[in-house]
């Protein structure tokens, strides 16, 4: 592997493992279940991956030529976000001992994962930017980019999946009534005030 590369890989895997809204609703679902989280992780891959696909197309630059588009597709994102976010509140009125048919299915976390991901222009932004740093001049740009695509989307994959297991692991604490109800809350607001920045944001600009 040579010196970009290693420099791109670490510099997209603290992009990946930075806290944020994806890493929120991993949480949230591998309280459920470690299979839940994994699978909400494999939903945020695929979301990583449109946004991936569209930098290397160069599809993305659109975002930065029509304001509008990228302002509505952060308004779209937010809404999703703050309404998991609520949604996550509410459900702390339910009692300690909720029924275990609120466990969500297997199409359900992965629907998640991949909409709260490729609901966040930003991230195209970022690699529409990111990509092109590490791309030598000169020959076919693609299979480079290309790499580095893939790149970004293991690191998500293998990063969300240590997420679950570590959530999973320490289940006994955190699936106490008490714990999961304070990290519940905790997942619900942060949730909640991501959505309305992201909502924020293009209305204040």
């Amino acid at each position: 592997m040579d010196g970009q590369l290693i420099a791109f890989t670490g510099i997209a895997a603290g992009l990946v493992a930075m806290p944020g809204a994806d890493f929120t609703v991993v949480v949230r679902n591998a309280l459920v279940s470690r299979r839940a989280g994994a699978i909400c992780g494999l939903g945020i891959a695929g979301g990583l991956l449109v946004h991936t696909m569209l930098a290397v197309a160069g599809v993305a630059a659109v975002l930065v030529a029509v304001p509008a588009l990228f302002r509505a597709l952060q308004l779209l994102g937010g809404v999703y976000v703050l309404q998991l976010g609520v949604r996550t509140l509410w459900s702390l009125r339910r009692p300690a001992a909720a029924p275990a048919e609120e466990a969500p299915s297997a199409a359900h976390p992965l629907r998640q994962g991949f909409v709260t991901n490729v609901l966040n222009p930003k991230a195209s932004l970022t690699f529409l930017s990111l990509l092109p740093q590490f791309v030598p001049s000169g020959g076919s740009a693609l299979p480079r980019t290309l790499l580095l695509a893939l790149i970004v989307c293991t690191l998500a994959l293998a990063w969300f999946q240590v997420v679950a297991l570590l959530v999973d692991r320490l289940g006994r604490w955190l699936r106490r009534p008490r714990a999961a109800r304070m990290l519940q809350a905790g997942t619900g607001t942060a949730l909640t005030a991501l959505g309305a920045a992201l909502l924020l944001e293009p209305l204040l600009a």
